[in-house]
């Protein structure tokens, strides 16, 4: 019984030392199982498709000075995650919120050439 106490206040004193190191555990850990859920209607996807080819080729990895990914967002719109999952969430809040759709989107980047 005592090793099994002994063990538990070194765990103890190990977690309270590096608690950096248990937080991006548990990040990466929470990160990973993350998956974002589209509800968009069909015209809307159409939309959000046809920027995603202009801008990037619909490649999460593109990469034009600041902007990344398959909207070509920029680099701190993203706040240093690069996953679809946040690329997806990321665009459709900017999309609404910049330009009230993806329709009106695709009409701004038809009048302007970006998004």
């Amino acid at each position: 019984m005592k090793l099994k106490t002994f063990f538990m206040v070194i765990v103890m004193v190990v977690s309270m030392a590096l608690p950096s190191v248990t937080g991006v555990m548990s990040t990466t850990t929470a990160d990973a199982s993350v998956k974002y859920v589209c509800t968009l209607t069909k015209k809307e996807k159409r939309a959000k498709a046809w920027i995603a080819r202009k801008e990037s080729g619909g490649n999460y990895r593109a990469r034009n000075g600041r902007y990344y990914g398959k909207y070509q967002l920029t680099v701190s719109m993203l706040r240093g995650d690069y996953s679809k999952s946040n690329q997806e969430k990321t665009a459709d809040n900017y999309a609404h919120n910049r330009y009230g759709s993806w329709q009106g989107a695709k009409r701004h980047w038809l009048g302007y050439g970006w998004f």
